[in-house]
């Protein structure tokens, strides 16, 4: 059975429009925390003499690759899988 015949209850479309708009805030945040930890010196903290070395520019770019993957998620809604 395709999903584009398949009809939803309103239960499913509640579920499947709670966990999208879930994927793409917590997006956001790792994405929004990715750009934080990349370019930590520019934003004048005091975190800067903790968190400035190599490993938290790579752990940066994994968080935004992260972000990218949820809201990647959250647009495609594949979450009801068939049974």
């Amino acid at each position: 059975m395709n999903d584009e015949r398949r009809q939803l209850s309103n239960r499913d479309k509640g579920y499947l429009l709670m966990r999208s708009i879930m994927d793409f805030g917590m997006g956001i945040l790792w994405i929004s925390m990715g750009i934080f930890l990349l370019f930590i010196k520019y934003f004048n903290t005091e975190l800067q003499l903790r968190f400035d070395d190599p490993a938290m520019k790579i752990f940066g770019g994994v968080c935004m690759l992260y972000g990218g993957f949820r809201i990647y998620r959250g647009y495609k809604k594949n979450y009801i899988n068939e049974r």
